[in-house]
């Protein structure tokens, strides 16, 4: 089958950007590119898409935009650089995992120009968004969901449509505290299985076969198996963004997170030990060290 054509807007090519970006490529989208650091522009090149000079260039020509970016100040920037050149009836599905409010204000910022900006948050890490395994979690107007879905199923296995604007971000963060409390609970049977004399690589193997498993231990029981955590799939330091917009979701709420709340010691303590730039798999080194298994991380 011929691959599908489509002119679409990345801005942000970091970790997950790039893989999306390149996803798009491969399924014959014609892509265009923006992002600060000029170095991941030539990784964008490389993979087929085209640089841009601005985050307004690269919607210039786009039938959708996706911004996949770090921070508040980002999205804030972008929405600067889209109203500078506005058009009127681009639809922009933002993936990021952000405040609430903080995509509200940029959703009422772009609507004065016409433009409509889609709450798309995703679930998945960086190693799957190279292979499309990711999932969107989608919420806002649902004839631009509608439009933009077709360009989802070109780099992701799902998308669900979750009705309001806010309602994807709601449950992202319901998923990313499972992430959280996983991932540490996947270091923590890793160690207790390492310090019992029991082979890593086995442990993954055994453990991914049984009831104990999760999605979570399989994506990184096999890095912390084999101790390396670069390049990451999700940086701790980013991650720590993800986790305090959690906690500051169950607090305004009133929910009561034991769970959540005791794995987010285990992720300062990574990056007290230098490990902000690691895997968050990085968490396993955190344990080791605790209980006095000793291990030389790898290159």
């Amino acid at each position: 089958m011929a691959a599908l054509s489509a002119k679409i807007g990345v801005i942000g090519i970091g970790i997950m950007g790039s893989a999306i970006a390149r996803n798009l490529c491969r399924s014959g989208a014609e892509v265009r590119g923006y992002d600060v650091d000029a170095a991941r522009l030539d990784i964008l090149r490389g993979d087929g898409g085209a640089p841009a000079g601005s985050a307004a260039e690269a919607a210039a020509a786009a039938e959708l935009v996706l911004t996949s970016l770090p921070s508040a100040w980002a999205l804030d920037a972008t929405v600067t650089s889209l109203l500078a050149a506005p058009r009127p009836g681009l639809v922009v599905a933002e993936l990021s995992t952000l405040p609430i409010d903080v995509k509200e204000k940029a959703r009422d910022r772009l609507a004065e120009a016409g433009i409509v900006l889609l709450d798309c948050p995703l679930s998945g890490t960086g190693a799957q968004a190279a292979t499309g395994d990711l999932v969107v979690y989608a919420s806002g107007e649902r004839a631009a969901y509608d439009r933009a879905a077709p360009i989802f199923a070109r780099f992701a296995r799902e998308s669900h449509y979750l009705g309001a604007f806010g309602n994807g971000s709601r449950m992202k963060f319901v998923a990313n505290l499972l992430v959280a409390v996983h991932n540490v609970a996947s270091a923590e049977a890793m160690v207790l299985g390492m310090k019992a004399g029991l082979d890593p690589a086995t442990i993954v193997e055994v453990i991914a076969a049984g009831a104990g498993t999760s999605r979570v231990f399989e994506l990184r029981a096999p890095l912390m198996a084999v101790n390396s955590y670069q390049p990451p799939t999700m940086k701790i330091d980013v991650w720590q963004k993800d986790m305090a917009i959690i906690r500051d979701l169950a607090a305004s709420l009133g929910v009561p997170t034991p769970t959540f709340s005791a794995s987010a010691p285990v992720y300062d303590a990574a990056r007290a030990q230098g490990l902000g730039n690691a895997d968050t798999a990085a968490v396993c080194a955190v344990l080791e060290k605790q209980a006095g298994v000793k291990r030389t991380l790898a290159d």
